[in-house]
């Protein structure tokens, strides 16, 4: 095998090489980018305020709920007597 070819093919492995490793510290940047990112904090965040309001609500209507069905049983009582 000529040198050349020899030459050739070593500097295209370590062209490749150097593409991969450049690749996993690419990827490696952009892990460490969106795990410092604040759009997680922000939505586990958001969900926690609407899983309060969701319970608030809920337990405002079954409180109405639950006033109504009082006035609903006095008004028999008071129809029975």
């Amino acid at each position: 095998m000529s040198t050349a070819r020899i030459h050739d093919k070593h500097k295209l492995r370590s062209f490749w090489e150097q593409r991969i490793v450049q690749h996993g510290e690419q990827m490696d940047g952009e892990e460490d980018r969106r795990r410092g990112s604040a759009l997680t904090r922000l939505r586990e965040q958001w969900l926690v305020q609407l899983d309060q309001r969701n319970q608030q609500q809920q337990s405002f209507f079954m409180e109405r709920i639950r006033r109504a069905e009082i006035a609903q049983q006095s008004l028999r009582k008071l129809h029975s007597a």
